[in-house]
């Protein structure tokens, strides 16, 4: 569902499963830090609103949005983790630099879920312009951080609840 209809930041907290016990990954992009520094900030704390501890919340910074993937390939090779988000940005220019990048990371990411045995969070905005990032970093349109980590507790939570 388009953003314009759904704030990403509104969900039902009842229907989300405890992450207390969860260690989750975060890999954000350096490159439009002061949108994916949002992200970042929405899902910490939404994290820890529904339970996980600091300590198990890992965060890696990569320098641009498509290296998400190599980063979060990394995540999953060298740390124990429940799931991965992956923060980044990427605002429409000139160029059709904007369409490689999207495609090359969302290809990405499905691979790595399909390759890894945990969940890995696709948090990339991808808009046409920087008020479109900052309404969906924490502005009138929520924050994709919040949506991203509610989408890793639920994913790590099915995981589990498929592993008993």
């Amino acid at each position: 569902m388009a953003t314009s209809l759904k704030n990403l930041s509104d969900y039902d907290a009842s229907k989300v499963p405890s992450a207390k016990d969860l260690k989750i990954g975060i890999v954000v992009a350096e490159w439009n830090m002061e949108i994916t520094g949002a992200l970042l900030q929405g899902a910490v704390d939404t994290l820890v609103k529904h339970g996980a501890k600091e300590k198990n919340i890992v965060i890696k910074w990569v320098p641009g949005t498509f290296e998400l993937t190599l980063g979060g390939q990394f995540m999953a090779e060298y740390e124990d983790m429940d799931a991965v988000i992956l923060l980044g940005c990427v605002i429409q220019g000139e160029t059709r630099h904007f369409d490689f990048i999207c495609s090359g990371v969302a290809h990405g990411i499905t691979e790595l879920n399909l390759e890894h045995n945990i969940p890995f969070v696709f948090g990339v905005l991808t808009t046409d312009t920087l008020e479109q990032a900052k309404d969906r970093s924490g502005g009138k349109h929520g924050n994709k951080g919040d949506e991203a980590a509610i989408t890793a507790i639920k994913m790590a939570a099915l995981q589990a609840e498929m592993e008993d």
